[in-house]
């Protein structure tokens, strides 16, 4: 089985969906290079996308038009300064025009070449889109591709061979929970540190440390970005922005200009328990209410889960005494590999799986790299992340209209607050006790995926997507 890096599961991301928005962005890259390896972009006459299933059933909530428009035009969805998507989008449909990679502009009709197929789904996975490009001699190239979660991306028909080559094997391969508390045992390590150790087919120890940290300065600047914009979020239900108004009331009014100013008050602060929870609460919406206006973030595993991680990295930061940028990589490495378990195992794909496969897991991915820092043994965090995943256990995926914010943003502030639970309750307890392994809860989470009614994955079919939903009450 192929090894996953932590870092292919914790990554930097761009709303509102790691499955929607992300994924059909880079397969429109993916199939632009294609096109180059078989002609020049000079041959081709014209572009469509055709989007099936989940995709299209939720793709204008989800932004998934704007996604392939952007990844069509070559924009990189890392480095794009994303106030400008709206404009950038604007001026293709308006002038009729897009600029082909970045390279060559071409004829584009927005209507007629961004096609939703609401009542066809492909058969691989509810997250199909196919790519066409016509070319001037009268031929055509033809690709389906399948987001499957996370950002991640399968194109059909892809043989073994390439995906072997594609694959890496880490010196300790850990697909189950029983491998990783096995390896940890015969090399007397703790889980970070074995996944340090594997961590390395992929990048230098040093390389480790610094995109830790990248990816944690990232969270910190999305966090603050989240309790610094106020107003209402994009679409049209008319979902007011909250953690700026909580984040100001908290704090009393107290005035920063940067996010060290910010975090500085925050730990200077109090710290009782009703006021502990409130931050955690605030992190986590901070960052889906950036999530939601097509802000940059950090996937972990998904972008609708996005505020979980940095909402109990930045509790653990704020609030945990002695925890500095060693705890911040270790937090991250034990998280990640807990994520590679649910993708190896089950699904990272709300289209797959409903909520469970992005909430549970990210507070599964938590809950884990909580108790690892607070010095909890293998078995501890292990039963911690099976703890939080027990909990989210058949949550359904039913966003209003399409959109990632209702139930989507508050979702993010549970899963937060039930993986700090799973890890005190973990490091208060016996492993051995245990009737439920970590293993077992990842099997029954994919078998309840499987059993679960299609119209609760991420369809708007279902649950509360069928709500009345009075917008000025929003």
């Amino acid at each position: 089985m192929e090894s996953i890096s932590a870092f292919e599961i914790i990554k930097i991301g761009i709303g509102p969906s790691s499955s929607h928005t992300m994924g059909p962005w880079c397969a429109a890259q993916r199939f632009l290079d294609h096109v180059q390896t078989k002609t020049s972009l000079e041959d081709v006459v014209s572009v469509s996308a055709t989007l099936y299933g989940s995709l299209a059933k939720t793709g204008y909530g989800h932004g998934t038009d704007v996604a392939i428009l952007m990844g069509l035009s070559g924009e990189d969805f890392s480095q794009i300064d994303t106030t400008t998507i709206p404009e950038k989008v604007a001026q293709i449909k308006e002038s009729g025009r897009l600029m082909l990679a970045g390279k060559r502009s071409i004829a584009f009709n927005y209507d007629s070449q961004v096609i939703f197929e609401f009542g066809i789904s492909l058969e691989f996975h509810p997250n199909g889109m196919r790519f066409q490009a016509n070319l001037a001699n009268g031929s055509e190239i033809t690709i389906n591709y399948f987001s499957i979660g996370g950002g991640f991306v399968v194109r059909e028909g892809q043989d073994d061979e390439e995906i072997r080559n594609d694959s890496k094997i880490t010196p300790y391969p850990c697909h189950s929970a029983k491998d990783i508390v096995a390896a940890c045992k015969k090399l007397n390590l703790r889980v970070s540190e074995l996944v340090f150790l594997n961590e390395q087919t992929w990048r230098s120890a040093e390389e480790i440390r610094s995109h830790s940290l990248y990816i944690w300065n990232e969270m910190k600047a999305c966090m603050y970005r989240g309790v610094t914009r106020k107003g209402v979020l994009p679409g049209t239900l008319n979902v007011r922005r909250r953690a700026y108004e909580l984040s100001k009331k908290r704090l009393q009014g107290q005035k920063f200009s940067t996010v060290d100013e910010w975090v500085e008050a925050i730990k200077a602060g109090p710290r009782d328990f009703n006021t502990v929870n409130k931050w955690v609460s605030i992190f986590a919406l901070a960052v889906n209410e950036e999530n939601a206006s097509f802000g940059r973030i950090v996937t972990a595993p998904t972008n609708g889960a996005s505020g979980v991680l940095p909402a109990v990295l930045m509790y653990a930061w704020c609030f945990v005494p002695h925890f500095d940028e060693d705890s911040v990589m270790d937090f991250l490495l034990t998280a990640g590999e807990i994520g590679t378990l649910y993708k190896k195992g089950a699904t990272i794909s709300a289209a797959m799986g409903g909520c469970q496969a992005e909430i549970g897991v990210s507070s599964s991915m938590a809950a884990a790299a909580l108790t690892e820092v607070l010095g909890g043994t293998k078995e501890q965090v292990m039963q911690a992340a099976e703890i939080a995943m027990e909990h989210h256990l058949g949550m359904t995926c039913d966003p209003i209209g399409g959109l990632v914010q209702i139930p989507c943003i508050e979702r993010n502030t549970m899963g937060a607050i039930k993986a700090i639970t799973a890890s005190n309750i973990a490091l208060d307890d016996d492993p051995a006790g245990a009737r439920v392994t970590l293993d077992d809860v990842i099997k029954t989470m994919w078998q309840t995926a499987q059993d679960m009614n299609t119209k609760y994955k991420e369809t708007s079919e279902g649950g509360l997507a069928m709500v009345p939903v009075n917008v000025a009450e929003c």
